[in-house]
C-alpha cells in the first residue's frame, strides 16, 4: 500500500525536475537576452574610443557580463547546455559585430585615443600579397616578344587523343619514335571527338605540337602562332627534368619559308627574353618525325660561364629545344596542300630560359610551392 507521504515526495521530486529542466533554462536565456538589450542601448551613447574599450571589457571581457552568465551553464542538465550555448554564442557574435562597427565609425569621426594597449594611430601590419609565378611571367614575356614578330597566341586541350598527339604528327602506332615520349595514358572521355574511334586512346599531351594541326584546321594559311602550355611525361625528375613542365610551341606556315627564317627569329627572340646580347645559340642536327630537316638548339650556359655545371651536364651548353621545317604529312593533316605551303615549327622550354635568366640551378624548384623561392621573383 502506497503511503500519502510517498506520493507527496514523488510529486515534489517531479516538480523539482521540471523546474531544473525548464525554469533554469528559461532564466539563463532571459539573462543573456537582457545583457544583449542593455549592451545595444549603451553602445548608442558611446562617443569615444575609451568608452568603447570599457564597453568591450564590460560585456565581452573575461570577467564581463556574458562570461559570468555563461559560468552558470554548468548547473544545467547536460541536454540543456547545447541549447543555451548556441544562444550565448549568437549573442556574443552579435555584440562583437556591434563593437567592430562602432570602432570603425569612431575611427572615421576621429575618436579619442584609448588609454589601453590598442593604439589605432599606429600603422597597420602589412598584408602579404601574392605575385605572379615566375614561369607565368616568362610565358607572358614569350607572348609579348612573338606578338611583336607577328605571331598570335593559340591554345589546345591538355587531355589529348592519340590522333592529334601522334598520328597527325607523322607518328603512327607502329612508329619507333613513340618511345621518345614517356606517355601518360588516361581513360577515354564519354563524348569522343570527331575523327576518333573507340580504339583511339586518350592521354595527357606529351608536347604542344598537336595544336599545330588543330590551328591549321581552324585558321588555314598563312599562319603564325605560338602555343604556350603544360605538357606531361612519365619520367624521373632531376635538376634538368620534370614530369610536368611548360613548353612554348611555335608554327609559321607560309610560302618560301626556310631554316634561315627559323634561326633568325629564334636568335632575336631568345636574346630579347634573356636580356643578354652575349648569349650564344648553337644549332645542331636533330630528329623529330614531324619536321624534316630537324635541328636542335642549345644555349650557352651563363650559370657557369660555359665552364661546366650540373645544369649543363659539364658541357657548357644547355639543351633548349627542337625545331625544323614542318613535315609535308603534318601540313596535309592540317588540311593544307604541302606543294603550296611550307613552314617551320619549334618547341622550347621556358623553364630552361628562366633558369639561365635568374641563375636557378634546379628545375624542380618551380613546382615546389616553396614561398621562399617564389617570393624572390616579384
Amino acid at each position: 500500500m502506497v503511503r500519502q507521504e510517498d506520493l507527496q515526495d514523488r510529486a515534489l521530486e517531479g516538480y523539482r525536475s521540471w523546474v531544473e529542466k525548464h525554469l533554469s533554462q528559461k532564466t539563463l536565456r532571459a539573462l543573456f537576452k537582457k545583457a544583449k538589450k542593455k549592451a545595444k542601448k549603451e553602445v548608442q551613447e558611446i562617443a569615444s574610443l575609451d568608452a568603447l574599450e570599457s564597453f568591450k571589457n564590460k560585456y565581452l571581457g573575461r570577467k564581463g557580463e556574458l562570461a559570468q552568465t555563461m559560468k552558470k551553464m554548468k548547473d544545467l542538465a547536460a541536454d540543456q547546455r547545447p541549447v543555451i550555448g548556441e544562444v550565448a554564442n549568437s549573442i556574443k557574435e552579435e555584440l562583437h559585430e556591434i563593437y567592430d562597427q562602432t570602432l570603425s565609425l569612431l575611427g572615421e569621426k576621429g575618436g579619442t585615443q584609448p588609454t589601453g594597449d590598442l593604439d589605432v594611430t599606429l600603422p597597420g601590419k602589412p598584408v602579404a600579397s601574392g605575385n605572379m609565378h615566375i614561369l607565368t611571367r616568362m610565358l607572358h614575356d614569350w607572348e609579348d616578344v612573338f606578338r611583336d614578330l607577328g605571331f598570335r597566341v593559340a591554345d589546345g586541350p591538355e587531355l589529348e587523343s592519340e590522333y592529334y598527339n601522334f598520328e597527325t604528327l607523322n607518328i603512327p602506332a607502329s612508329h619507333p619514335a613513340r618511345d621518345m615520349w614517356d606517355t601518360i595514358y588516361a581513360e577515354q572521355p564519354k563524348k569522343a571527338k570527331a575523327k576518333m574511334d573507340d580504339d583511339n586512346k586518350w592521354l595527357l599531351r606529351t608536347h604542344t605540337s598537336p595544336v599545330q594541326v588543330r590551328a591549321m584546321e581552324k585558321y588555314g594559311a598563312p599562319l603564325r602562332i605560338i602555343i604556350p602550355g603544360r605538357v606531361f611525361r612519365y619520367e624521373a625528375t632531376d635538376a634538368r627534368h620534370e614530369h610536368t613542365f611548360h613548353q612554348v610551341e611555335g608554327l609559321m606556315i607560309d610560302r618560301n619559308v626556310s631554316l634561315a627564317s627559323l634561326i633568325g627569329i629564334m636568335e632575336e627572340a631568345v636574346k630579347k627574353l634573356v636580356g643578354d646580347e652575349t648569349l650564344q645559340l648553337r644549332v645542331r642536327p636533330g630528329y623529330f618525325p614531324f619536321t624534316e630537316p630537324s635541328i636542335e638548339f642549345d644555349l650557352s650556359c651563363i650559370l657557369c660561364g660555359q665552364k661546366g655545371c650540373a645544369v649543363c651536364k659539364k658541357t657548357g651548353w644547355l639543351e633548349f629545344g627542337g625545331a625544323g621545317l614542318v613535315h609535308p604529312k603534318v601540313i596535309a593533316a592540317g588540311g593544307l596542300d604541302p606543294q603550296e605551303w611550307q613552314g617551320f615549327a619549334f618547341g622550347m622550354g621556358p623553364a630552361r630560359l628562366a633558369m639561365l635568366k635568374h641563375d636557378i640551378n634546379d628545375i624542380r624548384l618551380f613546382n615546389s610551392g616553396d614561398l621562399r623561392f617564389l617570393q624572390q621573383f616579384r
